[in-house]
């Protein structure tokens, strides 16, 4: 009994000592697939002519916990989520895939014999010898974060990849890897270049070492050139009966972004008026989308198809959506988008979908309006379970910016305008209830006939134009065969254009703002 125990302490501080050795555990991306990239935590003994000119040698299992291992694989995993190809943890996976359509990559501290965080030979997945790849811990301050960076970045070599560069105009290289741009969560750089810092990072089109001109397309490649190629389209973007249904009280789905022109559609249909909330998040491992490839555009659309909005912040690479929608049936759109550091092409990727709804107490406003000799008379009907506080009608020149022009909270149920503008106004009624909730009505649009001039204009002339304007604005002055001759903007007041040096004769002056244009007739003497 005493040797055994003494055994048991034995392996239980080998365990200790080899940490990755006793605790590696078994994760598949892509059980299914038979393409295979093996993550070797735990040691190897290597015998392959390219290494070492052929000699045996050990290499020691990785110092890591099950956590990093397992945030490594995460990582990795994500790098090629959109390829029909299985990253592994488990040998056995490895063994059980065809000899040429699988890498071993040994992740290593045993590293004095190289000087480099990693090497692999380029295009060797597909060479049915086994040769392996190496990624260094030791040489990557044991981060998993750099060490999934190593692991992807050599397993990239494998399947066919080059380094990426970057030039300046002269075509003269400033970086051999490229080191991407940006700050922070939507920071982004080449898994092909010098990834180790910044969040967002993925494959890239791009020069290498060896071209400032001819680019390498790397998704292109990984995919034609290793015997597989992109998983299959889960969800099809058409937007009709047949598009998946998600269920607004309860909304809990995921999905794969697997090519630059994949989207995904989903179906929602809401029965009573209701506030929606909506989170659309690309696969993470910590706050702030750490280790996520995939930056989110989400589209709104209404049952006929029609754009209603579309979400796509600049600083976050996930969506989060909190709008009112009434009865009706809804479609939103998921999509990889491009950021100020990257374009869409390498913004691939897996996502989920969260969210619900909340019945709205306010179940309807409807807003009426008619233009009566110039005075635009609007009414409405509201429908609500709870008492309405204030209601507010909003005025707009152009429908998406609205101003205030009537506060009340009495329970009017009509107001009547007079615009002091030509043109078209739009309308709408924002009314909150007791408990907080608001809503908003219907637009209505209708045009304004006024007829009062903005501007007086001076039209006989000999050096100066006079112009007397109740607002800010722009001008244009051509000549009598319409060729522009000044442009220029003024200030609401008295302001005058010089033509001193303009021949005698007939000029066209046209006056304008956002919402009204006039045009006038100038003889020059």
């Amino acid at each position: 009994m005493k040797q055994i125990t003494q055994k048991l302490c034995l392996l239980a501080l080998l365990c200790t000592t080899l940490n990755a050795y006793c605790q590696v555990p078994k994760l598949s991306s892509f059980p299914s697939a038979a393409p295979t990239i093996f993550l070797d935590f735990d040691g190897h003994t290597v015998q392959y002519a390219g290494w070492q000119s052929g000699n045996a040698f050990v290499c020691a299992p990785a110092v890591l916990s099950t956590t990093q291992i397992t945030e490594i694989f995460n990582r990795v995993s994500e790098d090629y989520r959109p390829f029909a190809v299985n990253i592994t943890t488990d040998s056995t996976k490895f063994i059980a895939a065809p000899l040429t359509q699988r890498m071993r990559i040994i992740v290593t501290p045993t590293s004095a014999w190289y000087n480099a965080p990693g090497v692999a030979y380029t295009n060797s997945f597909t060479w049915g010898d086994d040769a392996p790849c190496f990624v260094f811990p030791d040489k990557l301050s044991n981060n998993p974060k750099k060490i999934a960076e190593g692991c992807s970045h050599e397993s990239g070599h494998t399947v066919g990849l080059s380094h990426q560069s970057v030039y300046n105009a002269s075509c003269v290289i400033t970086q051999l890897y490229n080191s991407g741009s940006g700050a922070g969560e939507t920071s982004w750089a080449p898994i092909m270049g010098s990834s180790y810092i910044n969040n967002m990072t993925g494959w890239n089109i791009g020069p290498t070492p060896y071209d400032c001109v001819i680019t390498q397309d790397n998704i292109s490649i990984i995919t034609t050139n290793n015997g597989f190629g992109y998983r299959a389209d889960d969800y099809s973007e058409t937007m009709n009966n047949s598009t998946t249904s998600i269920n607004p009280d309860a909304i809990n789905t995921s999905g794969i972004i697997t090519t630059t022109s994949d989207k995904d559609a989903f179906k929602i249909t809401i029965t009573q008026n209701s506030n929606l909330h909506l989170e659309v998040a690309p696969f993470k491992i910590g706050a702030n989308n750490d280790g996520a490839n995939l930056d989110i555009l989400l589209s709104l659309y209404n049952s006929s198809n029609v754009l209603i909005r579309s979400y796509n912040p600049m600083t976050t690479m996930n969506v989060i959506v909190d709008t009112t929608l009434a009865i009706g049936t809804y479609y939103i759109v998921v999509d990889g988008t491009g950021n100020n550091n990257t374009s869409q092409y390498g913004s691939l990727g897996s996502y989920t979908i969260t969210g619900s709804r909340g019945v709205l107490a306010i179940h309807n406003v409807t807003l009426q309006g008619k233009n009566n000799n110039n005075l635009h008379q609007l009414n409405w009907s509201i429908i609500s379970d709870e008492p309405i506080i204030t209601q507010v009608l909003e005025a707009s020149s152009n429908a998406i910016d609205f101003l205030a022009i009537m506060t009340d909270a009495s329970g009017a149920k009509n107001y009547d305008y007079t615009p002091s503008k030509s043109g078209t106004l739009f309308y709408r009624l924002k009314v909150t209830s007791s408990i907080g909730e608001s809503h908003y009505s219907n637009i209505v649009a209708l045009k304004s006939n006024n007829n009062e001039k903005l501007f007086t204009v001076s039209t006989l002339v000999q050096q100066d134009i006079k112009v007397t304007a109740t607002e800010n604005y722009s001008y244009n002055l051509y000549d009598a065969n319409a060729r522009l001759i000044i442009t220029g903007t003024a200030r609401k007041g008295i302001s005058n254009i010089n033509i001193v040096n303009l021949p005698s004769g007939m000029y066209i002056l046209q006056m304008m703002n956002e919402n009204y244009k006039q045009t006038e007739r100038i003889i020059k003497q």
